[in-house]
């Protein structure tokens, strides 16, 4: 507690000075927007991810993030402190929510955790677990089965987090495997494998992020999708954590404090206090004899309509002559919003016409799932609403400007990598990272290549490599910010407490983030071939896992005190 309030000493006097240089910032400028895009705009996102990794408190350090940004952007005095207080709700909190597409992602996870409650009380759900409990028996099964899961919902990271977590839950529940791996699971495949998918609504943005850089380039005519095309091997962060994410799975192997998580499980077992998700308790007994069971159709038809009926909202809402052509023009937040309305409608439908619960109890299901959601969504408009603030500081021209000078052909997508993720990480928004970057670094990317006269081949790749560099930077500061969407949503979806889901998938998205840095740097900077550095890659990530990776034994931490040699999966 001392320490906590040390650092709480701490961060507020870091809000003092930081006002005080401010306001002598403002003083010295012939504007009151001298601080705008200057150092002072990366406190508010600094202290938000401060107080809630210390703290662990999200809300109240989105709060104070939003309150210190509003108050910068605002009237630095005494009295700027209460206007700013009321005014991180009225101008940023409501009127980021009240954002049509945002409002769908609100509406869209409300009413999947309301399908969820639904299909989990007419007992499709523990239909389910029943048909994969014929094939999945122990932990790595389990493990791989959720990693696996990912590639079916590939053509969205929201549905995909939002299916496959609450999805295999239960069943993971039943396995003893931590919701903190469950999290980790769900959220490392969902972004990595949207973006390397050649239909995803993630594509459809990409390719039109893109389209806008191209209007600015001058003798540059190779279409959008082209450009993704060819930029797809230079995606090493996405294929590195699609496979570390089978592999860590597979070996049942984990390090850092992912192991610390797994070691806190097995502990669980012998202690009711640090039980906090009930994996361990009588009541997991109890609920399983109370609900009824029924087939696991009533589970997996509502999913499949989810899954259908965005697909089929994809093609209604976009224009063209083929698939990726109606992906790019598609609206996705119509498209979810529709699938999601549809599986609950065929849940309610399904469930009342086998008579499986009575209306009040179906609709009682229903409001219950949605429950689960609030404080998630809470987080979530939070968060935004602190997205909204840091482009109001500028924080991301001022990242861009720290970097810009130091731009080259061959260091350039590298360099676009690592701000790509600061930026994505300080933001917490991949696809605003997307949106800002991909017009300004391909360009210049295209501009630094014509005027240093390196040939038009490797301008070509160095286009290409930037285009990467900055989807796959963007999802790596995704995975670790715990102000990001996905990385909420991931948490929501699993049910898992969030500062643990960030603590636990730091070590593992690092470990993918520095490989992929390495990796971008050989393949430019180096000019090693491609094909020689993915396998490479593949040892090295074997290597760590297996060199640091370990499978603790469960009699290890019985009260007993019992010593077990870590042997055989638990």
């Amino acid at each position: 507690m001392k320490k906590k309030i040390a650092a709480l000493i701490g961060v507020c006097t870091v809000l003092i000075l930081g006002s005080q240089l401010a306001w002598a910032d403002i003083q010295t400028s012939e504007a009151a927007t001298g601080l705008i895009g200057s150092w002072i705009s990366i406190l508010p996102p600094l202290v938000a991810i401060a107080i809630a990794l210390i703290f662990k408190q999200v809300l109240f350090a989105l709060f104070l993030g939003i309150w210190m940004g509003a108050f910068l952007i605002g009237n630095i005095s005494f009295s700027g402190i209460f206007s700013s207080f009321f005014g991180s709700l009225s101008d940023y909190i409501v009127p980021g929510v009240s954002d049509p597409d945002r409002m769908s992602i609100v509406v869209f996870s409300i009413l999947i955790g309301g399908m969820v409650g639904i299909i989990t009380d007419n007992g499709g759900t523990r239909g389910v677990i029943k048909a994969i409990t014929k094939f999945v028996r122990t932990k790595v099964q389990g493990m791989v089965v959720t990693s696996l899961m990912g590639f079916i919902v590939f053509f969205d990271d929201y549905a995909n987090t939002m299916v496959v977590g609450n999805t295999m839950r239960p069943l993971t529940d039943k396995l003893r495997i931590s919701r903190a791996k469950l999290a980790y699971l769900v959220d490392a495949t969902a972004a990595p494998i949207a973006t390397v998918a050649l239909v995803s609504t993630w594509i459809g943005a990409m390719v039109g992020f893109i389209a806008t850089a191209e209007a600015e380039m001058a003798n540059f005519n190779e279409a959008a999708y082209s450009v993704f095309i060819h930029s797809l091997p230079y995606n090493f962060y996405a294929f590195f954590t699609i496979l570390f994410v089978i592999l860590i799975a597979f070996s049942g192997r984990d390090y850092g404090t992912m192991l610390k998580a797994r070691i806190t499980l097995y502990k669980a077992k012998h202690d009711p206090k640090i039980d906090k998700y009930n994996l361990y308790k009588e009541k997991i007994e109890e609920d399983e004899e109370k609900k009824s069971e029924s087939h696991w159709t009533n589970a997996a038809i509502p999913i499949l309509t989810l899954v259908i009926g965005t697909i089929a909202g994809l093609f209604v809402t976009g224009e063209g002559n083929s698939v990726q052509a109606i992906v790019e023009t598609a609206n996705s937040y119509n498209a979810l919003l529709w699938g999601s309305i549809a599986s609950v409608v065929v849940a309610i439908v399904m469930t009342l016409s086998q008579k499986l619960l009575d209306v009040e109890k179906t609709l009682e299901g229903m409001m219950n799932g949605m429950h689960v959601m609030f404080d998630g969504v809470l987080i979530l408009v939070l968060a935004w609403a602190l997205s909204d603030v840091t482009v109001a500081l500028g924080t991301a021209d001022y990242l861009i400007s720290v970097f810009g000078e130091t731009l080259n052909p061959y260091w350039m997508p590298a360099l676009v990598f690592v701000l790509s993720a600061l930026t994505a990480f300080a933001t917490g928004s991949s696809w605003g990272t997307m949106g800002i970057l991909m017009p300004l670094v391909v360009p210049l990317a295209w501009q630094i290549g014509n005027s240093t006269g390196i040939p038009y081949e490797v301008t070509l790749e160095v286009i290409y490599a930037s285009v990467s560099a900055v989807l796959a930077g963007s999802v790596w500061g995704d995975h670790c910010s715990p102000i990001s969407d996905t990385t909420i949503l991931s948490s929501i979806a699993t049910q898992c407490d969030h500062v643990e889901h960030v603590n636990t998938q730091l070590p593992y998205a690092m470990t993918v983030g520095v490989i992929s840095i390495v990796a971008m740097i050989s393949a430019l900077v180096l000019n090693i071939p491609i094909w020689i550095i993915y396998p490479t890659g593949v040892i090295i990530i074997i290597g760590i896992i297996y060199k640091f990776g370990k499978i603790p034994d469960p009699k290890e931490y019985t009260p007993e005190g019992k010593v077990a040699a870590i042997t055989s999966l638990d």
